[in-house]
């Protein structure tokens, strides 16, 4: 049996950060980490953004071995004795703990296809696949029209690629941005080379020798030399589950990031938190908050009492274009669109009910925090009054 202070499940960003946190606190206590993955923490964002712009994948590491922590990779955690207070891998391997952080985050949504070779971009091992290919194909299928989809289909036309994205949506981002502005990435990104198939679905995948071949309902036929699918991911609850501690949508957890079960917490993509400048129970699944709520759990695990009331930021990059958003992103929403330069550069607010929810700064910077303590204000607010609160 391998004894700890502090364990963790889970080996991404949020169980870096939570290491961390805990050292701010506690610098000897004994820490653990089980990871499924076979590297250690490592940053997720620059798999489909820098590292295909020439960084260096030597600058993704995390380097969380130096903060004296034990890092069990390729192990899965099987079970939870919540009485017991200890925690089975795959190999019959029993961890105790005192305190526990389920940091499980989330498994990418899969096609109907159990097909060896389709890309559903998440990992390290993911972006190694996919750049691999890169050197021998030419020719890439997209399926997604989403942040990673986007993402990813910019990098691969950057480092020219043919990319054909396919998509049931009416434009890139639907879900996301306004109508007119999602519209203007489908142009946007077909005067980069890529074909945008909006509106479509992949009908059928046929592995053809090292090729594959794609089809859609309207009798399309791509012969590519990889799939990318990034069709968004599902919280790996099972564990909590198991474990008996409450699951809706992701893991719930209390203002201090505590579960149903006072030494087991829950934190990253994989925890269900309430929001006080939202008033309502979110999951985000972006570096700013696997980063913000790990380091704020592990504090609370080796004693502190920091209750985690942050609204995170998310961002992207989509070839020269990027953005900076804070809160609730969501086109169904009311939108006002200030614009400096239309669709190059603005804010783009978003209301429901007299508040504003959520802020799109796209090609501005340095508003983050303006637009924390907008979304904090009550309102009411319309078009009238909350246009220009932002300097884009």
């Amino acid at each position: 049996m391998a004894d700890f202070q502090y364990l963790i499940v889970g080996g991404g960003m949020t169980a870096d950060a939570a290491v961390r946190g805990i050292r701010q606190v506690d610098l000897s206590g004994k820490i653990g980490i089980i990871s499924n993955e076979g590297h250690p923490p490592y940053d997720r964002p620059p798999l489909s953004k820098s590292l295909w712009e020439g960084e260096s994948l030597e600058k993704v590491w995390r380097k969380t071995a130096g903060e004296n922590v034990e890092i069990h990779l390729s192990r899965t955690a099987r079970s939870i004795d919540a009485k017991k207070k200890c925690v089975v891998d795959d190999e019959g391997t029993i961890y105790s703990f005192e305190k526990l952080l389920l940091a499980t985050g989330g498994r990418a949504r899969r096609l109907p296809w159990n097909m060896e070779g389709i890309i559903y971009f998440r990992t390290l091992d993911d972006y190694q696949k996919l750049r691999a290919l890169t050197e021998q194909g030419e020719r890439f299928a997209v399926i997604g029209g989403g942040f990673i989809g986007s993402e990813i289909s910019a990098a691969l036309a950057m480092n020219h690629k043919s990319v054909t994205m396919i998509f049931p949506e009416d434009g890139i981002g639907s879900r996301v941005y306004p109508s007119a502005l999602s519209r203007f990435l489908n142009s946007f990104y077909q005067s980069k080379g890529v074909e945008v198939l909006a509106g479509n679905q992949v009908s059928d995948i046929e592995k053809r020798g090292a090729k594959f071949i794609v089809r859609t309902p309207s009798g399309r036929q791509l012969e590519v030399d990889g799939v990318v699918a990034g069709i968004g991911i599902l919280p790996n609850v099972q564990l909590a589950q198991s474990a008996g501690l409450a699951v809706e949508n992701g893991i719930r957890v209390d203002e201090f990031l505590r579960t149903t079960h006072l030494d087991i917490y829950g934190a990253g993509d994989v925890a269900n938190f309430y929001n006080p400048a939202l008033d309502k129970t979110i999951r985000v699944e972006h570096e700013d908050n696997a980063n913000t709520m790990g380091e704020i759990v592990g504090k609370n695990m080796a004693g502190s009492t920091t209750p985690y009331h942050h609204l995170p930021f998310f961002y992207s990059d989509l070839f020269e274009l990027g953005y900076e958003a804070v809160g609730e992103l969501d086109a169904r929403y009311e939108t006002i669109q200030d614009w400096k330069e239309e669709f190059h550069e603005g804010v783009v607010y978003y209301l429901k009910a007299g508040r504003v929810r959520g802020v799109l700064l796209w090609n501005t910077w340095g508003q983050v925090d303006a637009a924390r303590k907008l979304i904090a204000e009550r309102g009411p607010f319309d078009a009238r009054n909350v246009r220009g609160r932002l300097a884009s």
